[in-house]
């Protein structure tokens, strides 16, 4: 009696399988290089086998040494084959045993899986910033400062990831590939719906840019108004879809704020409008009263570090208060 195949892991999981662990094919094995074959395992599923030599010599109906077998995964169902396939075919070995090592460390930094998709598509991108690397090409990329602020798990285990990267390649990739690669680990995690996680993000970033237009201004994207500032918007649109917008009775703090800011006043109606005619949702005087004193201190801010020192015993206009997180 044959023996039972070992259980299959959550979603996306690394399989840190070799030898015997591996459940034995039941059809035939592509072999895509030295290092890289694709089996069908006794489920049906398409299965990649990695490890060095293991492919060298082997034809299709050769039997696979299963001691070689360094890392398993298997792929979706849903994804394309041939893509993966040509990706891991046209991909140094080094490259794809760095990264699959480096996404297992993600996984362990982000305490959940990743996916089955995430493996090929950070080889496939980490290859091609390689290549461009090579030929002195570089594509320049916002520093998108927002995303460390959103998303501060994964754009953490983005940058060990592409710290790890640069050590066991020997390459120094661009700073911004650490936006690149939380963007990947952010689609690989994010139990939401389809394209949910990098709606928000455009959605704070054109809040942002509504306010540097309308100012002329660069916030400062270092400072702690400016984090405290991006997770307010975060919020505020999030119970714009919870419908649990902030409410209240007594509108006299809003009045007194729209009188004592006119500019954050009308740069938080250029948000309102935006909101509304992206979500259908318009902001309470509540909510808008927050984003009023949010929008004057961050833009006080600015001011305060292009303006010349005054003269001693010349006294700054008192700021706003500091607002809620």
């Amino acid at each position: 009696m044959p023996a039972a195949e070992p259980p299959t892991p959550p979603r996306g999981a690394q399989e840190h399988r070799s030898g015997a662990d591996v459940p034995q094919p039941r059809g035939a094995h592509k072999v895509l290089n030295n290092n890289v074959v694709i089996t069908v395992d006794p489920q049906g599923r398409e299965r990649v086998l990695m490890g060095r030599g293991l492919g060298f010599q082997l034809g299709p109906d050769s039997v696979i040494d299963y001691a070689k077998v360094e890392k398993t995964f298997v792929l979706d169902a849903d994804a394309d084959p041939a893509h993966a396939a040509a990706v891991l075919t046209a991909t140094p070995y080094p490259v794809v045993e760095a990264v699959t090592e480096g996404i297992e460390q993600a996984e362990r930094a982000l305490g959940r899986d990743l996916g089955r998709h995430v493996a090929v598509a950070i080889i496939d991108h980490v290859g091609f910033v390689l290549e461009r690397l090579q030929k002195g090409v570089r594509i320049p990329a916002a520093s998108m400062p927002e995303l460390g602020v959103l998303y501060p798990e994964e754009f953490g285990a983005a940058q060990a990831l592409a710290a790890y990267l640069e050590q066991r390649l020997d390459v120094r990739f661009p700073t911004e590939e650490s936006v690149f690669l939380t963007t990947h680990l952010l689609n690989a995690t994010r139990d939401e719906p389809n394209g949910t996680a990098a709606l928000l993000f455009r959605r704070v970033q054109h809040v942002v840019s509504t306010i540097e237009s309308r100012y002329g201004i660069e916030l400062d994207t270092r400072g702690a108004d400016y984090a405290r500032f991006i997770l307010h918007v975060k919020f505020l649109l999030q119970r714009l879809v919870s419908q649990t917008m902030l409410r209240g009775g007594d509108s006299s703090f809003y009045d007194f704020a729209v009188q004592r800011y006119p500019e954050a006043h009308a740069c938080a109606v250029d948000v309102r409008d935006y909101v509304l005619a992206s979500t259908g949702s318009t902001l309470t005087d509540e909510e808008m009263l927050y984003l009023i004193v949010h929008i004057e201190r961050l833009t006080q801010r600015v001011a305060e570090a292009d303006a010349p020192t005054p003269p001693p015993g010349e006294r700054a206009d008192a700021e706003p208060p500091s607002p809620p997180a």
